[in-house]
Order: C-alpha cells, then sequence, then structure tokens
C-alpha cells in the first residue's frame, strides 16, 4: 500500500480545489462542508474558488435498537430522508420515527447554532453548491446529504472529496451533477490512512474557519484577491 496522500485536511483542500477551478470566481458557486472533518478541506476550496462557505449538517436516524443502522438522516434545512427498506423490515411505527427525528434535530439546530454563531445560512437554491467532506467509504452519509440538498432545489450540485474508493464515486455520481474525487487509491481500507495528520476536528475549530470565511469575503482586500488567479 501506498503512503498517505495528503499531509492534513487543509493541503486535501487545496489539491481539490484545483479539481474544481470551473467553478473559481462565480457569484452562484456555494461550498457546503459536511461537519466537522469536511470543513477544513471546505475552507481551502471555498477559499481557492472564491466562493462563500457554510456547513451542510447531517443528522443519521438510528433505528430503536439498532442504533448503528440508519432508517433514515435529517439535514440542514429541515429536510428529512428515509430508508423504505429498514423501516419496514423493522417494523417502524410513524410514532418511533418522529421520535427519533425529533430527538436529532435538537442535537442538528444545536450544531448549526453553534457553528454558525448567529449568521444565517446560505440560501441555496438556484445555486450550484459544491458538497464536500475529507473523503467517502461507504458514501451513505453524503448520498443522504445530496438527497437533502436535492429537497433545496440548488441549480447543480457537485460531490468533492479528496479521496474515496472509485466504486463509491461512480455510486454518488448517479444522485449528483458532478462528481470529484481527487484521489481513488486501491485498495482503499479507510479515509484516515490517506491523511499524516487525520486528529478530530473541533467544533471551535468549525467555527473559527467558518468565521474566517465570513471574514475574507467582507474584508475591503477581498474585491482585489478575487481578480487573482486560481494557483
Amino acid at each position: 500500500m501506498q503512503g498517505p496522500e495528503f499531509q492534513d485536511r487543509f493541503m486535501a483542500g487545496r489539491v481539490l480545489a484545483r479539481y474544481l477551478s470551473h467553478h473559481a470566481h462565480r457569484p452562484e458557486t456555494q461550498v457546503l462542508a459536511l461537519p466537522r472533518g469536511g470543513v477544513p478541506v471546505g475552507y481551502e476550496v471555498a477559499r481557492a474558488l472564491d466562493a462563500p462557505l457554510d456547513v451542510f449538517v447531517v443528522r443519521k436516524l438510528g433505528a430503536p435498537g439498532h442504533e448503528e443502522l440508519a432508517m433514515g438522516a435529517i439535514a440542514t434545512g429541515g429536510t428529512r430522508v428515509l430508508n423504505p427498506e429498514v423501516l419496514r423490515e423493522l417494523r417502524i411505527s410513524r410514532e418511533q420515527l418522529d421520535a427519533v427525528a425529533r430527538r436529532e434535530a435538537l442535537e442538528l439546530t444545536r450544531r448549526e447554532s453553534s457553528y454558525r454563531s448567529g449568521r444565517p445560512p446560505l440560501e441555496v437554491q438556484g445555486r450550484d453548491v459544491i458538497l464536500v467532506d475529507d473523503g467517502l467509504a461507504t458514501g451513505s452519509t453524503m448520498r443522504a446529504a445530496v438527497g437533502a440538498l436535492h429537497k433545496q432545489r440548488p441549480a447543480h450540485i457537485i460531490v468533492a472529496v479528496p479521496v474515496a474508493p472509485a466504486e463509491t464515486c461512480d455510486e454518488v455520481k448517479a444522485l449528483a451533477d458532478e462528481v470529484v474525487c481527487a484521489r481513488t487509491p486501491e485498495p482503499f481500507y479507510a479515509v484516515g490512512l490517506w491523511y499524516r495528520d487525520f486528529e478530530q476536528t473541533s467544533d471551535a475549530e468549525v467555527q473559527e474557519l467558518l468565521e474566517r470565511r465570513a471574514q475574507e469575503l467582507a474584508s475591503p482586500r477581498h474585491l482585489h484577491d478575487a481578480s487573482a488567479p486560481l494557483a
């Protein structure tokens, strides 16, 4: 097996941004990162493309008694994506589903409020949305995110990750308008193996990076920097 591809998530974001240069300096482009690990990657992508950055929070709805099994997911914007097969197989009632969804919605709201520090979420309807994470393994979280994002009616959904198995990238291509997987090593094993530094991203780091990107866009230097070519 070859060594790690990336020093850390920031380096991975800079590499990934090169594959997305055709989206640079376009007012319709937005970057949504899956927290927490996707945010450092998304920050570098947003900087390189001259785009705003926000989080897209996804919470798994674990089946009662089988919490590791996803019966669905909820995401930013209050959207809900369900897995009918699991609901049928485990005979999950509407009351059970709603109880789990309410609990996860509280945590989703708490995280969004904490991450954004009072800033409103980006308006994605009619925009080209680049959905970023630090990598894909099975792709289940990203598939839930894409399904939820579709309900908010963006113009296009672009899934972008630094590293993933080729077969997972192919599966996601059926759901999104564009899929960019910068590296597809074989054998794959796990996302973290392709990073030298894969320490967990903290809530505080997510807050700081979102705040930093918002300040960069509001800076008087932004208009000058926005005209610079993508490296």
